[in-house]
């Protein structure tokens, strides 16, 4: 009897875990803009943290040091994007040349293409059949007394009323907008998240910690501690990886005189950064830019110079800068990788190793999470 209330304790238990997780996902799946814009704006102040400590040593207030810290961060967001735009406004005037440039390359390819199903149809297919002409059909003689001359009689076109539903437009319009109008109503709450995470913080620390008591209290901080650390480390490690690959893109792309080399640089470097996906996203932006010039050369120079980089970079420099503070094995970044790209899609690839990351500093810190702790350890 006792086996039995066991064994229908443990299957409710599996039951309520299984609907519990399934839940979890589905929140996390419809409200992936909420959560989204959440991580980020703690991403954020977790990488502001040390510039505010700093201000607070020669005894500024928090909630002012914090101040400074955010509008010196917006700032440095502000010109960057005027960079951008003075520097896209710029790629407008020659969008002309890029234009007359693809059509080129698609032409050209257009005539390869064909001449290859040339070669391809003559190599197939016997020269006598290639020879021998379709032979047109006799037209049928005609009845009555018109003329072959005289004009084919047209009827009349009767008129098609198309009734297109004007539902279906405004519809596809409404969501189309209305997504675009949550993403940036969830965007332009990150600066005032970021800057209550920052003056806020340590009060909110403190009263979480005061309604626990004994073991708890001692678990908790240290689990908040342990994934500061852990998140802060990892944004800071590719933070510096990605301003190192930015300099080296610039520096390659200026000596050989690259159209925009000051914005591609840059977007190459930080591009290099998604998992998996990098090394190709990190080559369209100096491929594109070097479309007008139409050089073989350059183009070859740039994909073993930008996929060198990356190797390198992925090999050496990303074990030491990110790596080494994260402390994941290969198959849980991978599986970690599917599950928030599907998801959260793009985005959920550049989140997913700071997240699990995170769960794994909260499993290390927990003592009856541990096992699971040394399960995404590397």
């Amino acid at each position: 009897m006792v086996s039995q209330n066991t064994s229908a304790e443990r299957t409710y238990r599996v039951a309520i875990t299984i609907l519990a997780t399934a839940g979890g996902v589905a929140l996390l799946y419809y409200g992936q803009v909420f959560f989204i814009t959440v991580i980020i704006a703690f991403m954020i102040a977790f990488l502001l943290e040390p510039a505010v400590r700093l201000l607070m040593k020669i005894h500024m207030p928090r909630g002012l040091a914090s101040f400074l810290v955010c509008a010196l961060w917006l700032g440095c967001l502000y010109f960057a994007g005027l960079g951008l735009y003075i520097e896209g406004m710029a790629m407008a005037d020659d969008l002309p040349a890029y234009g007359a440039r693809i059509n080129q390359i698609v032409d050209s390819a257009a005539v390869r293409v064909e001449g290859f199903e040339t070669n391809v149809y003559r190599t197939l297919v016997p020269r006598r059949f290639q020879d021998q002409e379709a032979v047109p059909p006799e037209p049928a003689p005609t009845r009555g007394k018109r003329k072959s001359t005289d004009p084919v009689p047209v009827p009349p076109i009767q008129e098609v009323r198309l009734r297109q539903e004007p539902t279906a437009v405004v519809s596809y319009i409404y969501d189309y907008l209305h997504s675009f109008y949550s993403v940036l109503l969830m965007a332009s709450f990150i600066p005032f998240l970021v800057y209550f995470i920052l003056s806020w913080g340590d009060h909110l620390r403190s009263r979480l910690l005061f309604t626990l008591e004994g073991e708890p209290r001692y678990t908790v901080a240290k689990a908040l501690d342990g994934v500061g650390d852990m998140v802060r480390a990892y944004v800071v490690g590719n933070f510096l990886l990605g301003v190192l690959l930015s300099i080296a893109s610039v520096i390659l792309f200026a000596s050989v005189s690259l159209p925009y080399w000051q914005v591609v640089g840059p977007m190459s470097g930080f591009l290099s950064l998604v998992p998996y996906i990098g090394m190709p996203l990190a080559l369209i932006p100096p491929l594109v830019s070097a479309l007008p010039k139409g050089d073989p050369a350059l183009y070859l120079f740039l994909l073993a110079s930008v996929g060198l980089l990356h190797l390198f970079a992925l090999n050496l420099l990303y074990p030491k800068f990110v790596g080494s503070r994260v402390h994941l094995n290969p198959l849980a970044v991978t599986i970690a990788l599917m599950l928030w790209g599907i998801l959260w899609g793009g985005i959920g690839l550049i989140l997913a190793i700071p997240i699990t990351a995170g769960i794994k500093a909260i499993c290390d810190n927990v003592s009856s999470l541990k096992p699971y702790g040394r399960l995404l350890g590397d």
